[in-house]
């Protein structure tokens, strides 16, 4: 009898253990921790960890998940309870629910990778890590990021963004080239490539370890390529960080209070800067209420200084219909709504059924709708920028939509809603991850942090930390050109992986015990 047969004072527990803190490994590579390796170790663990036998992949997998939603995104509790006045036990809850329910591409993925790899034994193991693993991979998560409107966070290529002493970032330099889904690719594939280290002697490890080095070696050099090219000269960029409680901001006697904080704060900066970018929602109203008394004044200020201001703020059309929009002002105005609404913070799917919840749930403005532009493009004084709101900008396929117009990125956001946790960071990872992809410098502007300036390469210039309230300058330098990732997609990675899946499908189909 195996050990997993044993339960559960033996190896069963042991097992399950390892499979979950394989999963909670995965977190450590994301900010604010930020150690790559961690993602390329933890799957491996999870091939090492899939069961001889058939039986008791679903488990494994699941229990993988698991540990990494329950480690990388337990702050949505915050949301649910802290904000949208939930108890804490429904709040857990709930998060516990999509937790277990996220897990479950993994648990698929196990049972594909378990079931159709070749038994350790024969001469084609290697398809097992080598083909199986990093196509199937790549294709649950690519499923992940659009079933049910999708849900990209934490993606295996995510946490490759961040430098180590010694070691730099070796895979970030093919980010512009095949983007995240790409990384994830090459992440699983050096997964695959230290399993054969792992379990193989004799000539075959020292060639994977080659293998290896080839393809971060690869990276370091692709890193060192200009993919896009300056356009004009640079500018000098201000975001506003208005560090407005949740409580208060929404509150009916907070609107004014926070429009002469971000008031203040604007006219710190307007004369020496050319754009100016305040938070998602900054303005707590909707924006025909506030039109005489802030947005006509604060547009000829704008003019006056020969500046361009940027506000996030929600934008009715009729009562039954009002957008998260931003709004900019100043030599030119126009209007961006955003696109990829949060379901249950900003739209209710199902709503016949679940008004209810959404009732006991109590966020304020929840009933967005939808904006119907073809590309996430504003006109800010004489630059196109590619624009996302909040959750818009961990959509790679969205943000490039946007280019090779856009000169440079905005992304606002109010990551108030998940307090002192792990989604501040991780949300700023992903943003800067958008930058390397695109070429292009991103401003981006938070309430409560952190925000901050981001160059082509997706390096931080400068911020504001979390519950840090001023004005933050520096310079930005406008970008034309595409990288290869901007002009093709995800759509040769994806291709690459769907042929490797059929490689070892048409290369795995040899004999195998039963079980």
């Amino acid at each position: 009898m195996s050990p997993e047969a044993r339960f559960p004072s033996g190896g069963r527990l042991l097992h399950w253990l390892l499979a979950f803190g394989a999963g909670g490994l995965m977190v450590l590579s994301f900010a604010p921790f930020g150690w790559f390796p961690a993602a390329v170790l933890s799957i491996a663990a999870f091939y090492l960890l899939l069961p001889a036998q058939r039986r008791g992949a679903f488990v494994t997998g699941w229990l993988y998940g698991l540990g990494l939603f329950g480690c990388g995104v337990f702050w949505i509790r915050i949301s649910l309870n802290e904000f949208g006045n939930m108890p804490a036990v429904a709040a857990n809850a709930l998060m516990l629910l999509l937790v277990a329910a996220l897990a479950l591409f993994y648990a698929v993925a196990a049972v594909l990778v378990a079931r159709l790899r070749p038994a350790p034994a024969t001469t084609r193991w290697w398809v097992g890590p080598l083909l199986l693993l990093p196509s199937i991979w790549v294709l649950l998560e690519w499923v992940r990021s659009w079933l049910f409107t999708g849900f990209p966070w934490l993606f295996a290529g995510n946490g490759q963004i961040n430098p180590l002493p010694l070691l730099g970032a070796p895979l970030a330099g093919w980010a512009p080239v095949v983007g995240v889904h790409g990384l994830s690719l090459l992440v699983a594939l050096s997964a695959g490539l230290v399993v054969v280290v792992i379990r193989r002697g004799g000539a075959v490890r020292p060639a994977a370890v080659a293998a290896l080095l080839g393809l971060w070696l690869a990276g370091t050099l692709l890193g060192r390529v200009e993919w896009t090219r300056p356009a004009d000269g640079p500018l000098t960029a201000a975001v506003v960080q208005g560090n407005v409680e949740q409580a208060v901001k929404w509150a009916a006697d907070g609107v004014v209070p926070t429009l002469e904080l971000y008031l203040g704060l604007t006219r710190e900066v307007l004369e020496e800067a050319d754009v100016v970018v305040w938070p998602e929602t900054a303005v707590p109203t909707f924006l025909h209420q506030v039109e005489s008394a802030l947005v006509a004044p604060l547009s000829a200020d704008a003019r006056a200084a020969g500046a361009e201001v940027v506000v996030g703020v929600p934008v009715m059309e009729t009562a039954e219909r009002y957008y998260n929009g931003l709004v900019s002002m100043g030599s030119a105005e126009d209007r961006y709504y955003k696109r990829h609404l949060v379901p249950f913070g900003e739209f209710l799917p199902f709503e016949r059924q679940l008004r209810p919840l959404v009732d006991w749930f109590q966020v304020p403005m929840s009933d967005f709708s939808r904006g119907e532009a073809p590309r996430p493009l504003l006109q800010v004084g004489p630059y196109p920028v590619g624009v996302s709101i909040c959750y818009e900008d961990v959509f790679p396929e969205e943000v490039r939509q946007a280019l090779p117009t856009a000169a440079y990125l905005i992304n606002v956001s109010n990551d108030a809603w998940f307090g002192d946790s792990l989604a501040p960071h991780q949300h700023l990872e992903f943003a800067r991850l958008r930058a390397l992809e695109t070429g292009r410098p991103l401003v981006r502007a938070t309430n409560t942090g952190i925000s901050a300036l981001i160059d082509h390469r997706g390096r931080v210039t400068a911020e504001l930390g979390l519950f840090e309230r001023g004005a933050l300058t520096g310079t930005i330098q406008p970008r034309a050109g595409a990288t290869p990732f901007v002009r093709l997609g995800s759509l040769p990675v994806l291709s690459l992986a769907v042929a490797l899946l059929l490689a070892g499908l048409l290369l795995g189909r040899v004999p195998r015990p039963p079980g």
